[in-house]
């Protein structure tokens, strides 16, 4: 089943007052700040609207909790594909389905990434299959949107500061709104 504009949106309506459960923001602030963060830097419409979605499967999932707090990976990266993918193509979807795999990489690649992890993130990294290692990281960086899911994952570890202003809903439902499918 596709979600439609109008499911998303009543997604962060009914569930994005939630808290991002282990990060001073909630599920809707964070999503906001990524997209933001991601129009700060010039990304094209389809990475703002992977930046702003990119957690989406958490909202679909919920748990109440973090689910690493419980020694579980929800697999959210994936969650929320099936329901996207009649509405958005790969440019929106790749990056959202890679971010988790983006973490894993920068961890390998950037020697002070790791360091700058919140703690929920060093929890989860561990339950999503640790740093890769050298050549994996070589692996992903040679797959289709590695270096849009790099620069989602940034964001999305920025997106996490209490009180941050950004657009409201409304201007990342019209940012969908371009991207979707006819």
């Amino acid at each position: 089943m596709a979600l439609s504009l109008q499911d998303i949106r009543t997604l962060f309506d009914e569930f994005g007052g939630l808290a991002y459960t282990g990060e001073p923001v909630t599920q809707l602030a964070h999503a906001l700040q990524s997209g933001a963060l991601a129009e700060a830097e010039g990304a094209s419409d389809a990475l703002v609207a992977a930046s702003f979605l990119h957690d989406l499967g958490h909202l679909l999932n919920r748990h109440g909790e973090t689910p690493t707090a419980r020694g579980i990976d929800d697999l959210h990266q994936y969650f929320a594909l099936p329901f996207l993918r009649p509405v958005f193509d790969d440019a929106v979807l790749e990056p959202i389905r890679l971010h988790v795999d983006a973490k894993r990489c920068l961890c390998a690649v950037d020697a002070e990434y790791y360091g700058k992890l919140s703690a929920d993130s060093v929890r989860s990294l561990a339950l999503q299959g640790g740093v890769f290692s050298r050549e994996a990281a070589d692996e992903f960086l040679a797959r289709p949107y590695a270096e849009d899911a790099l620069r989602l994952r940034r964001w999305d570890d920025k997106a996490k500061v209490a009180g941050m202003v950004t657009p409201p809903l409304e201007h990342y439902m019209d940012v969908l709104g371009r991207v979707a499918r006819g």
